[in-house]
């Protein structure tokens, strides 16, 4: 089996728990995920299965929309509901446009929360929080695009902020340097991903649908081709005779292809004929030819 899984992750789980339980369901060990989820958080984990699994870290939409709420009044030591509480203080006074404005966005430095998968010096942020250990952490360029407020209540100090930010990006930082801003501090009581990788929870399964569908034989019926996942790329579509040589590692000369190349475009996804998606390439215009940056298809049987 070869493609990706869109699951919508329950709460509880981390991003690995889901895997797990997957490698129980679908008898198979060759799983990976894209955009981990802490384990509040839930909704769309894109899972890569078989050889679609070289697709992870090269995916060409990185792009996240998030649903999040919030409470102000409150700091945390894991800057969400579920840590401890470690100061509180009056929210009065703070209207729905404040809390808007004190949303950091556009370009911005980041500093990863001691509870996070982030490493330093080999050793994980958490497994360093959870001994009491705080460490100096860099920080780092995340892009928050937009920032909705769709609900906020001013009596209770509570509300959603609707998030479109870019990879690396970590939400409840944001509503914990809100917090900062307007004085009075915010946790994050809630998080639900809507989008990830090009990827919407109109396209995901829960992990008890997925076990239904496999104990019929009917996982194929929600296989997403890997190739849904580099539509946003350009496309290259080879012959016969150049896709038998690009899958044997030939390289292809650039001026083979130049009726298919834009200047502009810096990688490619490639099309074979008959064998459809093979992967992506780039093209290496000082040795004028198209290098191979990941193969994403199945290895053809060798004939004999």
């Amino acid at each position: 089996m070869n493609g990706i899984l869109c699951i919508d992750k329950p709460a509880g789980f981390t991003s690995f728990d889901v895997i797990a339980k997957l490698r129980g369901i679908l008898k198979m060990r060759r799983l990976g995920h894209a955009g981990t989820l802490d384990p509040m958080a839930t909704g769309v984990l894109p899972v890569f299965a078989g050889y679609a699994t070289k697709a992870c870290g090269i995916l060409p939409d990185e792009d996240k929309v998030y649903l999040a709420e919030f409470r102000l009044g409150q700091v945390s030591d894991t800057q969400d509901s579920t840590g401890t509480i470690l100061e509180t203080h009056d929210f009065s006074g703070i209207a729905r446009e404040d809390v808007l404005k004190a949303v950091p966005s556009g370009q911005i430095m980041q500093i990863p929360p001691m509870y996070s998968a982030v490493s330093v010096g080999g050793k994980r942020l958490y497994e360093l929080a959870r001994e009491g250990k705080e460490v100096e952490r860099q920080p780092r360029s995340v892009l928050v695009k937009i920032v909705y407020c769709p609900v906020f209540h001013p009596e209770t100090g509570t509300g959603k902020l609707e998030i479109h930010c870019g990879k690396g990006t970590y939400v409840r930082t944001l509503i914990h340097d809100m917090g900062q801003v307007l004085g009075c501090g915010a946790v994050m009581t809630g998080l639900r991903r809507c989008c990830a990788s090009g990827f919407t929870l109109e396209d995901c399964h829960t992990l008890e649908e997925i076990q239904k569908l496999a104990d019929e034989n009917r996982i194929s019926e929600i296989l997403i081709p890997t190739a849904k996942a580099f539509q946003a790329l350009p496309e290259i579509v080879l012959n016969e005779q150049q896709t038998t040589h690009y899958r044997n590692g030939v390289k292809l000369g650039l001026s083979q292809l130049k009726h298919q190349l834009d200047e502009s475009q810096k990688r490619y996804a490639v099309y074979g004929t008959p064998d459809g998606f093979l992967g992506t390439a780039l093209p290496d215009t000082e040795n004028d030819c198209l290098r191979i940056e990941r193969n994403l298809c199945e290895p053809r049987e060798v004939q004999t």
